[in-house]
């Protein structure tokens, strides 16, 4: 596979990294949740090919224009960029402080915001991205099948889900919630998008949203509500939508017609909270064991490919199994032996620097030993930003330290960063195949695997050849 970029820009550092794995958040010291960062503009360009009109996503918002484009980090994980006209937020301080509001909700329901760009005039968010369409998209757009009921009432349990953890969180309010929010993932799985629950600024003290969709007490200028009047004393067949040929349970169509009059309540006190949606539609589900992809009618996810044929070594077996204190132990006990020839300093650098950061990397590595992470880190990092010696062994304990402390992004860099100093060191792939098994990226982490267990192979066979 290689190396996933053969030379890497500077890069900001993220607040803190983390897997994404369901419902919570882990809450930073900056308000930002585990996994959210700031990245820079230039590597927003990068994952998006400069913006290119052929990656974009989706356009809107007259209030407040927006594009959305798909992208791809260094690291291989696909993105949502959403790009904000330059008259929006004319407050840096403000979008990011919204920003990382958003930033703090993880939900597995969610297509989570995974960090924010606030450069010059730029405002841009990254999001999950989701690569199987809209709900607009297969209920008015579908090419080759209609949505079924049975999936119809998944994505409606799913966006309740949602929408409860985010009123539990302290975003009851979510902006312009209609079709094209409710995304579908890679297992054909529904989401909701986490843009709707940033708000627009036009000015940096008013907000758009489309009216249509908010909850008339929000609003201050009169808007006609009607949209309870569209639908008060019409038959239930009327209503439903006719490409389902009659596939439904009238008694669950019942069910879920009753519930959306009463959403549509002008007061707050006639409806009902998100968590009664939950309690009402899970009884509902009655194809619970079938996977979202079928009822989607889209292609099984692609499989994770096969362990490596050969056996794998300590070092391989220990990272296929994501064992962090295995492969400490096996980085203390290989120490620096793979470092041999990776540095070539004048007699002149060894005199006037090297004493300092050698003394970092020895503090680095009694913290190392004693799984002191956090002081691990604070002085390889030391090490590292002087830049007179390039370690791979260094930024193969970095990135497990980065492991240890939760940030499984800043870990698969630094053992990118290994092997671009040292293109054909395993140890570099599998740090990289760990990190992305944290990163839920399990075909790329796969590969990486089996890439790192030839290179050990061919490396024995050609010591045995010597």
């Amino acid at each position: 596979m290689g190396c996933f970029q053969s030379k890497l820009g500077p890069l900001k550092q993220p607040l803190n990294h983390a897997t994404i794995n369901g419902g919570g958040s882990a809450v930073d010291g900056d308000g930002a949740s585990a996994g959210f960062s700031e990245f820079t503009l230039a590597e927003l360009k990068t994952a998006t090919d400069n913006f290119s009109s052929k990656l974009i996503v989706s356009e809107g918002g007259e209030k407040a224009p927006n594009v959305v484009y798909r992208g791809r980090l260094q690291n291989r994980r696909l993105i949502a960029v959403k790009k904000f006209s330059k008259l929006a937020w004319p407050d840096p301080k403000q979008f990011a402080e919204e920003a990382k509001g958003v930033g703090k909700l993880r939900h597995k329901k969610l297509a989570n915001l995974i960090g924010y760009c606030c450069d010059g005039d730029e405002r841009l968010l990254v999001a999950e991205f989701m690569p199987n369409d809209t709900l607009a998209k297969h209920l008015f757009h579908w090419e080759n099948q209609t949505l079924e009921w049975a999936m119809r009432l998944r994505v409606a349990l799913y966006i309740a889900e949602a929408l409860e953890y985010c009123s539990t969180e302290g975003r009851p309010l979510y902006h312009d919630l209609n079709a094209y929010r409710v995304l579908f993932d890679e297992n054909g799985d529904p989401r909701l998008s986490c843009f709707g629950l940033m708000k627009n600024s036009r000015d940096g003290k008013s907000y758009s949203t489309n009216l249509a969709y908010t909850p008339p007490e929000y609003l201050r200028n009169g808007i006609n509500y009607s949209a309870l009047d569209m639908i008060r004393g019409k038959n239930i067949l009327v209503l439903m939508d006719s490409h389902l040929e009659g596939n439904f349970s009238n008694e669950e169509a019942t069910v879920v017609f009753n519930l959306a009059s009463q959403c549509l309540q002008y007061e707050p006190r006639e409806r009902p909270n998100v968590k009664d949606l939950f309690t009402t539609l899970a009884p509902l589900q009655n194809k619970a064991d079938v996977p979202s992809y079928l009822m989607l009618g889209i292609p099984k996810p692609e499989d994770v490919p096969p362990t490596p044929p050969q056996p794998l070594s300590a070092m391989g077996d220990a990272c296929s199994r994501l064992d962090l204190t295995a492969i400490h132990q096996i980085l203390v006990s290989t120490h620096y032996k793979d470092d041999e020839g990776t540095n070539e300093l004048s007699f002149q650098e060894w005199t006037q620097q090297m004493r300092d950061i050698l003394e970092a990397r020895k503090r680095g590595d009694l913290a190392f030993r004693d799984k002191d992470f956090k002081t691990a880190i604070d002085c390889y990092s030391q090490f590292i930003d002087v830049g007179t010696m390039i370690s791979p062994t260094v930024y193969a304990r970095r990135s497990l330290c980065y492991l240890f402390t939760d940030q499984p992004d800043a870990a698969l860099r630094d053992a990118m960063q290994a092997q671009c100093v040292y293109p054909d060191w395993a140890t570099a792939f599998y740090m990289q195949s760990v990190a992305l098994s944290k990163l839920d990226m399990h075909k790329d982490a796969a590969d990486m695997l089996n890439e790192a267990a030839q290179l050990e192979d061919k490396r024995q066979r050609s010591l045995k050849g010597n």
